[in-house]
Protein backbone atom coordinates (compact mmCIF):
# COMPACT_ATOMS: atom_id res chain seq x y z
CA UNK A 1 0.00 0.00 0.00
CA UNK A 2 1.56 3.20 -1.28
CA UNK A 3 1.27 6.63 1.27
CA UNK A 4 -0.19 9.54 0.39
CA UNK A 5 0.70 12.83 0.24
CA UNK A 6 0.52 14.86 3.73
CA UNK A 7 -0.25 18.52 4.13
CA UNK A 8 -1.11 20.41 6.71
CA UNK A 9 -3.35 24.20 7.54
CA UNK A 10 -1.80 26.13 9.79
CA UNK A 11 -3.70 29.51 10.84
CA UNK A 12 -2.48 31.92 12.93
CA UNK A 13 -4.05 35.54 14.61
CA UNK A 14 -1.17 38.05 13.10
CA UNK A 15 -0.77 41.21 15.99
CA UNK A 16 -2.14 44.12 14.55
CA UNK A 17 0.83 46.19 12.81
CA UNK A 18 3.25 43.40 12.37
CA UNK A 19 1.52 41.66 8.85
CA UNK A 20 4.72 42.67 7.22
CA UNK A 21 7.20 40.93 9.63
CA UNK A 22 4.97 38.03 10.02
CA UNK A 23 4.27 37.20 6.27
CA UNK A 24 8.53 38.03 5.96
CA UNK A 25 9.13 35.71 8.61
CA UNK A 26 6.64 32.73 7.27
CA UNK A 27 8.16 33.16 3.29
CA UNK A 28 11.63 32.59 5.15
CA UNK A 29 10.40 28.98 6.82
CA UNK A 30 8.44 27.83 3.73
CA UNK A 31 11.70 28.51 1.91
CA UNK A 32 13.25 26.44 4.42
CA UNK A 33 10.86 23.42 4.08
CA UNK A 34 11.61 23.73 0.41
CA UNK A 35 15.30 22.24 0.74
CA UNK A 36 13.82 18.93 2.45
CA UNK A 37 12.80 16.00 1.04
CA UNK A 38 9.43 14.98 0.00
CA UNK A 39 8.75 18.86 0.41
CA UNK A 40 5.65 19.65 -2.35
CA UNK A 41 5.04 22.79 -1.91
CA UNK A 42 3.78 25.12 0.51
CA UNK A 43 1.28 28.81 0.18
CA UNK A 44 0.50 31.52 2.54
CA UNK A 45 -3.38 32.49 2.38
CA UNK A 46 -3.25 36.11 3.55
CA UNK A 47 -6.62 36.82 5.40
CA UNK A 48 -9.66 38.22 3.54
CA UNK A 49 -8.99 36.47 0.21
CA UNK A 50 -12.02 34.57 0.34
CA UNK A 51 -14.20 37.48 -0.19
CA UNK A 52 -16.95 34.59 1.18
CA UNK A 53 -15.26 34.38 4.59
CA UNK A 54 -14.81 37.06 7.26
CA UNK A 55 -11.71 36.01 8.96
CA UNK A 56 -8.57 37.88 10.44
CA UNK A 57 -6.19 34.90 10.31
CA UNK A 58 -3.09 33.77 7.80
CA UNK A 59 -3.39 30.54 6.79
CA UNK A 60 -0.29 28.69 5.88
CA UNK A 61 -0.88 25.39 3.89
CA UNK A 62 2.42 22.95 3.72
CA UNK A 63 2.33 19.62 2.18
CA UNK A 64 4.86 16.84 1.31
CA UNK A 65 4.89 13.94 -0.43
CA UNK A 66 4.40 11.46 2.62
CA UNK A 67 3.74 11.69 6.34
CA UNK A 68 7.37 10.86 7.35
CA UNK A 69 8.39 13.85 4.99
CA UNK A 70 6.31 15.84 6.63
CA UNK A 71 7.19 14.59 10.17
CA UNK A 72 10.66 15.07 9.22
CA UNK A 73 10.19 18.79 8.53
CA UNK A 74 8.14 19.17 11.62
CA UNK A 75 10.91 17.30 14.28
CA UNK A 76 14.07 19.71 12.49
CA UNK A 77 15.96 23.01 14.07
CA UNK A 78 15.22 24.41 10.83
CA UNK A 79 11.18 24.89 11.99
CA UNK A 80 11.70 25.31 15.47
CA UNK A 81 13.96 28.17 14.07
CA UNK A 82 11.41 29.43 11.91
CA UNK A 83 8.76 29.35 14.66
CA UNK A 84 10.31 31.54 16.95
CA UNK A 85 11.33 34.17 14.39
CA UNK A 86 7.30 34.15 13.78
CA UNK A 87 6.27 34.18 17.74
CA UNK A 88 6.89 38.14 18.07
CA UNK A 89 4.34 38.58 15.72
CA UNK A 90 1.42 36.07 16.92
CA UNK A 91 -1.43 36.28 18.97
CA UNK A 92 -2.85 32.84 20.88
CA UNK A 93 -1.68 29.02 19.61
CA UNK A 94 -1.56 28.69 16.11
CA UNK A 95 -4.39 26.01 15.18
CA UNK A 96 -3.17 22.91 12.88
CA UNK A 97 -5.30 20.95 10.90
CA UNK A 98 -3.94 18.18 8.67
CA UNK A 99 -6.32 17.48 5.34
CA UNK A 100 -5.74 14.75 2.54
CA UNK A 101 -6.46 14.51 -0.80
CA UNK A 102 -8.14 17.26 -2.68
CA UNK A 103 -10.40 18.23 -0.40
CA UNK A 104 -8.28 21.35 0.68
CA UNK A 105 -9.31 22.47 -2.71
CA UNK A 106 -12.67 23.13 -1.57
CA UNK A 107 -11.76 24.63 2.22
CA UNK A 108 -14.63 26.86 2.91
CA UNK A 109 -16.68 27.98 5.97
CA UNK A 110 -19.41 25.46 5.32
CA UNK A 111 -20.17 23.93 8.69
CA UNK A 112 -18.73 20.41 6.62
CA UNK A 113 -17.42 19.64 3.19
CA UNK A 114 -18.91 18.68 0.57
CA UNK A 115 -19.79 14.47 -0.29
CA UNK A 116 -16.75 13.40 -2.06
CA UNK A 117 -18.65 12.14 -5.13
CA UNK A 118 -19.39 15.82 -5.56
CA UNK A 119 -15.63 16.61 -4.98
CA UNK A 120 -13.87 13.96 -7.74
CA UNK A 121 -17.14 15.51 -10.16
CA UNK A 122 -15.90 18.87 -9.65
CA UNK A 123 -12.31 18.10 -9.86
CA UNK A 124 -12.40 16.39 -12.77
CA UNK A 125 -14.78 19.50 -14.52
CA UNK A 126 -11.59 21.49 -13.92
CA UNK A 127 -8.79 18.73 -14.75
CA UNK A 128 -10.35 17.64 -18.13
CA UNK A 129 -10.36 20.93 -19.47
CA UNK A 130 -6.94 22.28 -18.17
CA UNK A 131 -5.26 18.56 -19.19
CA UNK A 132 -6.96 19.28 -23.04
CA UNK A 133 -5.68 22.93 -23.13
CA UNK A 134 -2.46 22.38 -21.91
CA UNK A 135 -1.81 19.35 -24.20
CA UNK A 136 -2.91 21.71 -27.18
CA UNK A 137 -0.50 24.46 -26.22
CA UNK A 138 2.35 23.08 -25.51
CA UNK A 139 2.47 19.79 -27.24
CA UNK A 140 4.69 21.45 -30.41
CA UNK A 141 7.09 22.81 -28.32
CA UNK A 142 7.61 19.39 -25.75
CA UNK A 143 7.04 16.95 -28.88
CA UNK A 144 10.73 16.11 -28.31
CA UNK A 145 10.74 15.93 -24.46
CA UNK A 146 11.02 12.10 -22.91
CA UNK A 147 7.81 11.23 -21.48
CA UNK A 148 9.29 11.89 -17.71
CA UNK A 149 9.96 15.85 -18.50
CA UNK A 150 7.00 15.88 -20.54
CA UNK A 151 4.60 14.73 -17.71
CA UNK A 152 6.39 16.35 -15.01
CA UNK A 153 5.87 19.67 -16.88
CA UNK A 154 2.13 18.65 -17.04
CA UNK A 155 1.35 17.44 -13.87
CA UNK A 156 3.00 20.83 -11.85
CA UNK A 157 0.97 22.76 -14.64
CA UNK A 158 -2.31 21.33 -13.87
CA UNK A 159 -1.67 21.38 -10.31
CA UNK A 160 -0.42 24.91 -10.12
CA UNK A 161 -3.57 26.09 -12.24
CA UNK A 162 -6.30 23.76 -10.63
CA UNK A 163 -5.17 25.41 -7.44
CA UNK A 164 -5.09 28.93 -7.95
CA UNK A 165 -7.36 29.17 -10.71
CA UNK A 166 -9.72 27.19 -12.01
CA UNK A 167 -10.63 25.31 -8.68
CA UNK A 168 -11.26 28.63 -6.75
CA UNK A 169 -13.91 29.57 -9.33
CA UNK A 170 -15.10 26.60 -9.72
CA UNK A 171 -15.98 26.05 -6.33
CA UNK A 172 -17.38 29.73 -6.27
CA UNK A 173 -19.77 29.09 -9.42
CA UNK A 174 -20.83 25.89 -7.87
CA UNK A 175 -21.08 26.49 -3.96
CA UNK A 176 -24.70 25.83 -4.17
CA UNK A 177 -24.20 22.25 -5.16
CA UNK A 178 -21.55 21.12 -3.62
CA UNK A 179 -22.65 22.45 -0.21
CA UNK A 180 -26.72 21.92 -0.83
CA UNK A 181 -28.30 20.12 1.62
CA UNK A 182 -28.40 16.28 1.28
CA UNK A 183 -32.22 16.06 1.05
CA UNK A 184 -32.26 18.47 -2.29
CA UNK A 185 -28.85 17.00 -4.15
Amino acid sequence: MSEHAATVLISRNVKVGCEAEFEHATQLMMQAASRFQGYLGAQLIHPGEDPDVQDTLYHVVLAFDRQASLDAWHDSPERQAGLAATAPFIEGSPRVKSMSGLGLWYRTSQPSPPPRWKVAVVTWLGIFPTVYVLFLLTSDWTKTWGLLPRTLFLTVAVVAIMTWGVAPQLTKLLRSWLFANPSNS
